[in-house]
């Protein structure tokens, strides 16, 4: 008889649909598949505070929280938005709980991330729509606009079309652009900690999921 594996868990606050959808394929993807280590278990809320998700959450230990978020663009009422993300993330870490706060942004969006899986996207974008162009390209659809995209139905099967490999390649592809960005001189911003490019593309998802990925041995 097969060992029976134990479960690592893992704390995410994200601020969409999609975000959550694509959390709980993987943990569905990875606790289907024989060669993972452990199995997995997401605890994942759509909260876009992250301390009101920090104030919620009952832990007695050190507990890391990823918060899935994009830099939608350079207009003020974005950078606000994604400032004030940070504040957030910060004052959660004082609250004497133990929690330590990582961020998992996307620049643009959440669904660079996505397209990824498939291919590869180095080329600056002007505006988060322009991704799905990419997107239909990368999964044989024919979406007319993100809304269509993001429909449960139509995001579902497009996950359906990913393996386990096209995860990993996604975390390869992320990290040859930010060796990218290095190589052509951006500058990194820092604030309240957290470290981020306003140059897009860009993201840091994809170490939440080489971590999981690296805790089960699937890297």
């Amino acid at each position: 008889m097969a060992n029976r594996k134990s479960t690592k868990k893992y704390y995410f606050s994200v601020e969409g649909e999609t975000e959550e959808w694509y959390l709980l394929w993987l943990r569905d993807l990875i606790n289907s598949t024989e060669e993972a280590a452990f199995k997995v278990a997401i605890d994942c809320k759509i909260e876009k505070d992250p301390l009101k998700r920090a104030k919620g959450l009952v832990t007695t230990t050190k507990t890391e929280i990823y918060h899935i978020s994009d830099y939608e663009s350079d207009e003020a009422v974005h950078v606000k938005q994604f400032t004030d993300t940070m504040d957030r993330m910060k004052a959660a870490m004082g609250l004497g709980k133990q929690i330590i706060y990582k961020f998992g942004y996307s620049n643009l969006t959440f669904d660079l991330w996505i397209v990824l899986h498939k291919a590869d996207c180095f080329g600056s974008l002007v505006h988060r729509k322009n991704y799905l162009s990419h997107i239909n390209r990368a999964y044989g659809e024919e979406f007319e606009s993100m809304d269509e995209y993001k429909h449960e139905d139509n995001f579902k099967r497009c996950l359906k079309k990913l393996s386990l490999d096209d995860v990993i390649k996604a975390v390869e592809r992320s990290e040859k652009i930010m060796e990218n960005n290095v190589a052509a001189g951006y500058v990194m911003q820092k604030y309240k900690g957290f470290s981020y490019y306003k140059e897009n593309p860009s993201l840091a998802v994809w170490e939440a999921i080489k971590k999981v990925l690296k805790d089960c041995k699937l890297i």
